[in-house]
């Protein structure tokens, strides 16, 4: 698996040569993630599950929580009991 960079308002990964992405806002001990993209060709390979559990790690390791602003952050963060509990 790749690994997660952060560059202050974007997480991202790189697969197969492209880049998966998370941008966000962060205040205070909150992470507001604003949208999650992944390139076509990536779609459907779980790229972006794998973006969100690497993001989501993260945050648990800086101990903030979650907000998720993007439909998709927010139904996989749903979907995860694992990390359903840094949403807030």
């Amino acid at each position: 698996m790749s690994e997660l960079r952060d560059t202050g308002e974007r997480y991202e990964m790189d697969e197969e040569g492209l880049t998966s992405y998370a941008d966000y806002r962060k205040t205070g001990d909150r992470l507001y993630i604003d949208y999650v993209f992944s390139p076509v060709p990536l779609r459907g390979t779980g790229a972006s599950g794998r973006l969100m559990a690497a993001l989501a790690a993260d945050a648990r390791a800086k101990d903030l929580k979650i907000t998720p602003i993007c439909g998709y952050a927010a139904a996989w963060l749903r979907r995860s009991p694992e990390f359903r509990d840094l949403v807030a």
